[in-house]
């Protein structure tokens, strides 16, 4: 049956404040972007609006598991084993949200922020989807590896965060050729054997 009456108006809100701020953010930045204009965008007063949440890291959090969840059914979506390569490439083009994940997960570090729960539930997901990739490229000869996929989850996971906080330092650093790179050292058949 469907949720009726005040709640379902709330949700519908909450889910209106929410795609907002992830527009805004995607679009103007993380630190450049007043909660004060998402909530105009929703017709709402700052304080209307964080009535649906409970702070503003709250709200912040919510972002990204939304950003997190939109990113995962694109990734399912595409048939390419390296959908990784354009949700990269999407991130470049969202520097916002880029720096909206760095500053937040750095903060999540405190067991207290309202990130932590999200980034401890996100990893090891994140983490296995990875391993799963590997043991996947691995049966299909795609990568060669003594390190269990596991541990090279770990490591792919670990660059692509650590090159994502690289590029909010300098543009002109390319966010996919790490990882390219890396994937590079693990094919034991290179593109330019077989051509």
């Amino acid at each position: 049956m469907a949720k009726r009456g005040p709640y379902e108006k709330g949700e519908a809100k909450r889910s209106e404040i929410l795609h907002a701020a992830l527009e805004i953010f995607a679009a103007e930045g993380y630190r450049g972007t007043s909660l004060r204009k998402v909530a105009a965008k929703c017709s709402l007063s700052l304080p209307g609006l964080m009535h649906y949440f409970d702070s503003k890291e709250d709200l912040l959090t919510q972002v990204l598991r939304m950003r997190d969840e939109t990113a995962r059914v694109r990734q399912a979506e595409r048939a390419d084993p390296h959908g990784y390569r354009e949700i990269i490439r999407e991130g470049a083009k969202t520097p916002g949200l880029v720096e909206l994940f760095v500053s937040m997960a750095a903060a999540a570090s405190d067991p207290a922020h309202p990130a932590h729960a999200h980034f401890a539930e996100r990893y090891p997901v994140v983490r296995e989807r990875v391993a799963d990739f590997v043991r996947e490229g691995v049966a299909e000869g795609r990568i060669s590896s003594a390190i269990p996929p596991e541990r090279l989850a770990v490591l792919l996971v670990a660059v692509a965060d650590g090159i994502q906080l690289q590029w909010l330092i300098d543009r002109s650093t390319d966010m996919e050729q790490p990882i390219e790179d890396l994937l590079s050292i693990l094919d034991p058949h290179p593109a330019s054997e077989g051509a």
